[in-house]
């Protein structure tokens, strides 16, 4: 009995390891992706993609990307989809949020800085601008 209940542990939590929810961007890829600042509002990447490396599946809510050193990238969407891309320095995206991987498939290093935007706190009154 404890052998059945044993194995169906396991199996339970393999399932749920393969179907977990995409992992924040700067745990699952340590090795190319760093918090630069964090605060109630925003949270800055600063990501260093080498050529070859393919990053882990993450998510990102709605973030704006400046580009510092660009290069061919291979992006893995949650849906199946596979594009390739050119990302030139200095670009400046918007990216509403999503679930993906993304790859470097150049032959220099991808370097940018990633701006994830947060919800404004409820109580936030519009600041006049100066």
């Amino acid at each position: 009995m404890r052998i059945v209940l044993l194995v169906a542990i396991i199996s339970l939590f393999s399932l749920w390891a393969t179907h977990a929810p995409a992992q924040d961007p700067a745990v699952v890829n340590s090795k190319t992706i760093r918090v630069r600042f964090e605060n109630d509002r925003v949270r800055v990447l600063e990501a260093t993609l080498p050529p070859g490396v393919n990053e882990q599946v993450h998510s990102h809510p709605a973030y704006v990307i400046y580009v510092l050193a660009g290069g061919r990238y291979r992006n893995y969407a949650s849906d199946g989809k596979v594009t390739e891309g050119v990302l030139q320095t200095g670009d400046v995206l918007y990216r509403d949020p999503l679930t993906h991987a993304a790859e470097n498939i150049g032959d220099t290093p991808l370097h940018m800085i990633l701006v994830e935007l947060k919800s404004a706190p409820a109580n936030a009154a519009a600041a006049p601008r100066p």
